[in-house]
């Protein structure tokens, strides 16, 4: 997966940078095709977001957390990109299915 990670308005330390990687790995584990993942994350007064645009093979998924701590808006970014991930995923195999499933019927009917 290329990852890359950029900050608005805050200083991109390498503890911060080590946090996103580690938590987008959680992410990475329910696909193998990954092609680019774009995190910025912006500060603004006490304003802290974290945003993410991520591009997988047929779709391009898009999360975002604002909150009062960098940490917590990492956080809930990825667990937003996490189930936005899964139910993809859950979608492109339901799709499968269908397409199987019509041919069984096929089969059986002739």
């Amino acid at each position: 997966m290329n990852l890359n990670i950029s900050g608005h308005h805050i200083d991109m330390t390498e503890a911060l940078h080590n946090y996103v990687a580690s938590k987008m790995e959680r992410v990475e584990r329910h696909f193998d095709d990954v092609i680019d993942a774009e995190v910025v994350l912006e500060v603004e007064k006490v304003r802290h977001k974290a945003e993410v645009t991520m591009q997988v093979r047929g779709a391009t998924l898009h999360a975002e957390c604002t909150q009062d701590d960098m940490y917590a808006a990492i956080d809930g970014m990825v667990d937003k990109l996490d189930r936005q991930t899964v139910k993809h995923k859950e979608k492109e195999k339901d799709h499968h299915n269908r397409q199987a499933r019509h041919v069984n019927m096929d089969m059986d009917a002739g």
